[in-house]
């Protein structure tokens, strides 16, 4: 009894967030089929999709909720909206973000313009961030997580948290 309500509580756990790497393939229609855990997480928020867009900062797609998505166009409205710089964002984030819809099989379609911007050809990889994640070519995502380790051992005292985390129980 104690072994299943240990696998039950893990389950919840990997239901709050994206976590972990999945590598898939994309079929000759140009579907790819997301990570079984990530779509119970979108789920279980009441979406049956996600939203992606080209990553500022990589060859990748950033993605995430519709909730998300929501907060980031929130965060560019509060912006003055006579400055460049939220026209900047708006367009840079909300006019390329593309809302992907599960088929009945778990699958999404990815438009020829994400697939180019994160040089996507047949391989796939979803890199769950917490609240969010990434999609990336597997083999360009190598070369992003050494550079990435080698920069989070530098930074490791900035990483702060307090000593009880929001509903952690003791």
């Amino acid at each position: 009894m104690e072994g299943k309500l240990k696998i039950i509580n893990f389950i919840r756990f990997l239901l709050k967030m994206f976590l972990s790497s999945y590598e898939n393939k994309i079929d000759k229609k140009g579907r790819v089929s997301v990570p079984a855990t990530f779509r119970s997480y979108l789920s279980s928020m009441g979406f049956n999709g996600f939203i992606s867009y080209p990553s500022f900062n990589y060859s990748a797609l950033e993605a995430c909720s519709q909730d998300r998505i929501e907060k980031i166009s929130n965060a560019i409205d509060s912006l003055n909206p006579f400055e460049e710089k939220r026209d900047f964002f708006a367009t840079s984030i909300l006019s390329d973000s593309e809302n992907l819809q599960f088929d009945t099989e778990g699958r999404v379609s990815l438009s020829e313009k994400l697939l180019n911007h994160a040089k996507i050809k047949s391989d796939i990889l979803f890199v769950g961030l917490g609240k969010t994640f990434q999609i990336w070519e597997p083999k360009n995502f190598d070369k992003f997580k050494i550079i990435a380790r080698k920069k989070a051992y530098q930074n490791r005292s900035n990483l702060k948290w307090e000593t009880k985390q929001k509903g952690e129980l003791s």
